[in-house]
């Protein structure tokens, strides 16, 4: 009876022993089975993560980042120490210690659910965490956990421990569509890793355990709460000591919604990199790690981006204030409940939202979403608010800033972030710029519009409109080829036109309504005259002039088979202009634009290279050096003396370029250039109307080009382009055209191509005098 207990106790050993083998087998039969569906080693090894496109200057700095997930990749050194204890303290302590699965901590899990009577606790270690989000699905079934046990003995046998953690931490899902710390840095504080506090570090390691619940977004205290218990591990731990502990848990939890992180903007660029690598690779590239440098240089980027702000601001000032985007109650001064009043109001381009507190005599003081303090509107930034209303005219000039403004107004103000602001609102009228680089079309600066993320609308590439009178400089390049001369004489008076596939009488004008008689071709583009420009055109034939501008890039189909044509009625999009205007600035050769100079794939291996005909190599002659160089310097003499003068603001003798405007305004332009740079700027309303009765290119257009070339020409030489040999100076009368002496008092110098020389000279002349009534140049003007 003694040995009874023994026998029972060795049974039930046995009873152990057998099911601990029936387990083992039941294990090893499971595996068996399972193990073609499981990831395999080199598969584990080569693993792709979903890793968003990003998109670089052509130096190397960030645009965007586009993709579904947003995803950083970091490696585990570029990991801050910190930041992978906090992990540890609240995920698994005893990582580096277990081969992937703690059975420590398992049975610590099973006493806590049993003591506490739910399922909180989980045993999962960051091994088993990081198998499951690479490899497998979150669904909780028997064939899920136990694939997930393979993965993570498979994992723990090939993958070092710093390799696993690392992996972890680009991997765990944060909410807010972020994966990986990197990103969620970047998600929750606006921070890249190596900025981030101990109390970010400590919010950002509780999250995973449950994102929508501890998301300092949604959440705030309840993250505060998970913070606490980080910090308390951590200093347990010993990973730091209860001060550190206490100044983290005294942070803020601050936590907000930021965009992506980036050092150049440029979103409608970006947008046209996502669109062309999803052509050229497919729909999956977008988060297959590619990178595309683009050819975007960041400083003529960014000084882009102002530029075309501030002229629409500019240009939106002079019509008038349209009143407050909105009204609320302002019976409280702390700073949170003020932000909070502002959540619905977003910031838009370099507009930010307001909150006016106080307004008085010639000031205003206005709370500025995102920012801790009140800042200051003074006159100089309230005075310009005349009313507007319905199209009506603008009211009286204001007086005081508390007729502008009242407290409770929500508007929008430019902020200098040091305390003062101004009162601004959002421009309803749009722009576009675009910069090229006339020696091989590398496209450098483009603006699509004032604000990419409330208008996507790409206006640099998608808006087709009338380039006006800046399209002249086609038509007179194309007359100087057949048979004019910058002396020809043509008449500038009011002209009635019927036929030419119009259904009407055509009455065209001048834009001042004014008419100057005879007009020599130089002067008639530095003054923009319509009415030479018509009869230039008819003079040379619609069709002679249509075979020549397709040189310039111009589809034959898109071009109006009448005398319209030569005030610029053909539609256009803004980059189509400046790759004409490119022509014009190197030389004579044809270019293309492009944007990407190269992409890369997630291993960093160049996939595709930009090789651009350059004027140095590959690219077709298509204007002689003379036409261009000629042309060229009649529209220097647009900026020095005519309707773009106030360009001489910058400074410089090596700028040339036009102006446009549409009949009513509609649409306004100015194309620009010197050798190196070419820049067109487009002004108008997406839903076509005018822009108003004084508004001219001049005046919306080129102030915006001469804001962008200030900054982009700084300390760059002025560069001047040698006089081709094929050009001859003669003297000429300045009343007539025709050829005199050096020594008439009406006698001014003009350039000639050698083989197109007025009647009269000969080659090799400096000067020559006579007329020939047959030739262009001509005393009598034509028509």
């Amino acid at each position: 009876m003694k040995l009874k207990p023994l026998r029972i106790g060795a049974l039930a050993l046995g009873g152990v022993l057998l099911l601990a083998l029936l387990g083992v087998y039941a294990m090893a039969c499971s595996y068996l089975y399972m193990a073609p569906s499981l990831p395999s080693v080199e598969v584990m090894r080569k693993v792709e993560l979903q890793v968003p496109l990003r998109v670089y200057t052509r130096s190397g700095a960030l645009i965007a980042q586009i993709g579904e997930q947003r995803r950083i990749p970091v490696t585990y050194e570029q990991i801050p120490l910190m930041l992978k204890n906090a992990f540890l303290a609240a995920e698994d302590d005893r990582f580096f210690q277990h081969h992937g699965i703690d059975y420590m901590g398992v049975l610590r899990a099973v006493l806590v659910n049993l003591v506490s009577g739910d399922r909180a606790q989980g045993a999962s270690t960051i091994t088993m965490q990081a198998a499951r989000n690479m490899f497998l699905t979150q669904e909780k079934t028997l064939r899920r956990k136990l694939s997930e046990t393979f993965v993570t003995y498979r994992m723990e046998s090939e993958f070092t421990k710093p390799e696993i953690l690392g992996l972890y931490l680009n991997v765990i899902f944060f909410g807010q569509r972020a994966y990986g710390v990197a990103a969620a840095a970047e998600t929750f504080f606006g921070k890249s890793l190596d900025a981030l506090t101990l109390g970010e570090a400590a919010t950002l390691a509780g999250i995973p355990k449950a994102p929508s619940h501890y998301n300092p977004i949604a959440n705030p205290q309840l993250a505060a709460g998970r913070r606490t218990y980080v910090l308390r591990r951590m200093r347990e731990l010993g990973f730091i000591d209860e001060n550190a502990a206490q100044a983290a848990n005294a942070e803020p939890v601050s936590g907000r919604a930021h965009a992506p992180l980036y050092d150049v903007e440029a979103p409608y660029l970006a947008e046209m990199a996502r669109l062309d690598l999803r052509n050229r690779f497919g729909a999956k590239a977008e988060s297959a790690g590619y990178k595309v440098y683009t050819s975007i240089d960041s400083r003529l980027q960014t000084a882009a981006n102002r530029a075309l702000r501030i002229g629409l601001i500019e240009y939106d000032r002079r019509h008038g204030f349209r009143g407050p985007i909105g009204h609320t109650d302002v019976s409280t001064t702390d700073s949170k409940e003020l932000a909070a009043l502002l959540d619905e109001y977003s910031p838009i381009g370099n507009l930010a939202p307001a909150i006016v507190v106080a307004a008085g005599e010639k000031s205003a003081r206005v709370f500025v979403k995102n920012s801790s303090d009140v800042a200051q509107i003074d006159w100089d930034g309230l005075s310009w608010a005349r009313r507007a209303e319905n199209g009506a005219a603008l009211g009286a000039a204001p007086k005081r800033a508390d007729e502008i403004l009242t407290p409770g107004d929500i508007v929008y103000v430019i902020a200098d972030g040091k305390g003062a602001a101004q009162l601004a609102q959002l421009p309803q009228a749009q722009s576009a710029l675009v910069a090229v680089d006339p020696n091989d079309g590398a496209i450098v600066a483009l603006v699509g519009g004032f604000d990419y993320f409330t208008n996507k609308y790409n206006r640099v590439t998608q808006a087709k409109r009338l380039p006006g009178s800046g399209f002249k400089p086609f038509l007179y390049s194309a007359a100087l080829e057949n048979g004019f001369t910058p002396a020809s004489v043509l008449l500038d008076a009011p002209v009635v036109l019927e036929g030419e596939g119009m259904e009407t009488a055509w009455r065209p004008e001048n834009s001042t309504g004014e008419f100057h008689g005879p007009t020599r071709l130089r002067e008639a583009l530095v003054r923009s005259r319509n009415l030479v420009s018509i009869r230039l055109l008819r003079a040379m034939g619609t069709g002679p002039a249509i075979d020549y501008l397709t040189r310039f890039g111009f589809a034959r189909n898109a071009l109006p088979t009448n005398l319209t044509l030569a005030l610029g009625t053909m539609q256009a999009t803004p980059l189509d202009i400046a790759a004409g205007y490119a022509i014009f600035a190197n030389g004579g050769y044809r270019v293309q634009p492009y944007f990407i100079d190269r992409i890369e794939n997630a291993a960093g291996s160049v996939v595709w290279r930009a090789q651009p005909p350059s004027v140095w190599q590959g690219a077709e002659r298509v204007i002689s050096a003379e036409n261009a160089w000629l042309m060229t310097d009649m529209m220097k003499d647009v900026i020095r003396r005519g309707t773009a003068r106030r360009a001489m603001a910058l400074g410089r003798d090596d700028l040339a370029g036009k102006t446009g405007t549409t009949n009513d305004a509609k649409d306004t332009w100015f194309n620009g250039f010197n050798r190196n740079l070419v820049a067109t700027v487009w002004v108008g309303f997406d839903q076509e109307r005018s822009l108003g009765e004084s508004e001219e290119g001049a005046k919306t257009a080129l102030p915006i080009w001469m804001h962008f070339m200030r900054e982009a020409l700084n300390g760059v030489p002025q560069q001047t382009v040698p006089m081709p040999e094929g050009l001859v100076a003669l003297p000429i009368s300045a009343r007539t055209g025709s050829l005199t002496s050096e020594g008439n008092p009406d006698a001014i110098t003009e350039l000639f191509m050698a083989d197109r020389l007025p009647a009269g000279a000969t080659p090799g002349e400096e000067s020559a005098t006579g007329n020939n009534p047959d030739d262009n140049t001509t005393s009598e003007p034509i028509f």
